[in-house]
């Protein structure tokens, strides 16, 4: 009575005991068994699992991509400005053996090689990068926390860095930069299109230049278009080529007459000139009485008349 009793008792314990070394493994997690305190190199894969009652105790890890925030990091860039960073990581375990007995706890771990990564970056980084070069500085971050995450099985996807703030006086400066590059732009723009329409006149003088008709066609369609908003006053424009153009037809009719009237002036001159004397035979005029002459004359008549 007694032995069967301790029989049925021994073969209670040794079901509890097997049902108690029967572990489940979930599909995203990994089971390290640890017996007698050491780590096993077989790494229990998900499903139905047995270990040995007492003897065995079995660590599981998660495989599954984590997402960790990392906290708001103030610090300086290479051009000394403050500015307080933000960012995220991206990692999964793959050696669930290295992630259980090399570190004691890799998301704490990888936590403070985030922060001390995200701080290196940007001390080496100027702002313009930080603001509109992320993509290379999330890979420069991203390598060097993969770097001391590789010794302990962990692979880093990918680490972002999620928000720049900055400060009031440098927001300011920036919106003073962003202002003068669109003016610079706005000008440029309009001097190119100055330029391009200057180019189109110069073409278009060129054409109205070699055909004056086209000039007189569009002074009448200007003044078609000024007709057409029915006002009561009509500016003429009178562009300076249209005179020169009236001038150029008057020159033309007037130098027929001019020829006409210088060729009656020419046949005249001939007969209107003096004759030329003999430069060798001058002629010499009969010398004037003079004012002593006139005078002795009558004072010699006296004389006479008083002797006779």
């Amino acid at each position: 009575m007694i032995t069967n009793f301790v029989l049925v008792l021994i073969i209670v314990v040794m079901v509890c005991l097997a049902v108690g070394g029967i572990r489940v493994v979930n599909q995203i997690e990994r089971g390290v068994v640890f017996r007698f305190g050491r780590a096993q190199r077989e790494v229990r894969q998900p499903g139905l699992t047995l270990l040995i009652p007492v003897v065995d105790r079995m660590k599981k890890v998660n495989v599954q991509i984590a997402t960790m925030p990392v906290p708001t990091q103030e610090c300086i860039t290479r051009d000394n400005v403050s500015v307080e960073v933000d960012a995220v990581a991206y990692f999964r375990v793959e050696e669930p053996l290295r992630a259980a007995i090399a570190v004691q706890n890799y998301l704490f771990a990888i936590e403070q090689v985030a922060q001390t990564s995200l701080r290196s970056i940007i001390g080496k980084s100027d702002l313009d990068d930080l603001l509109s070069n992320r993509e290379e500085l999330n890979k420069g971050l991203a390598l060097m926390i993969d770097s001391p995450a590789l010794g302990w099985g962990i692979h880093i996807d990918r680490v972002e860095i999620k928000d720049v703030h900055l400060p009031e006086s440098m927001k300011r400066s920036i919106a003073r930069q962003a202002e003068a590059e669109r003016e610079r732009r706005a000008r440029v723009i309009t001097a190119d299109g100055e330029f391009q329409a200057a180019r189109k006149l110069a073409d278009a003088s060129a054409v109205m230049t070699e055909t004056p008709g086209a000039l007189q066609l569009r002074l009448l369609q200007t003044v078609v278009e000024v007709a057409a908003e029915k006002t009561s006053t009509l500016v003429m424009p009178l562009p300076v080529e249209l005179l020169r153009f009236f001038e150029r037809g008057s020159s033309t009719r007037s130098a027929p007459a001019a020829e006409q009237a210088a060729r009656p002036s020419e046949e005249r001159q001939p007969e209107e000139q003096p004759a030329v004397t003999d430069p060798a035979t001058p002629e010499l005029a009969p010398p004037a009485p003079s004012f002593e002459r006139s005078a002795a004359e009558p004072a010699a008549k006296n004389g006479a008349s008083r002797t006779a």
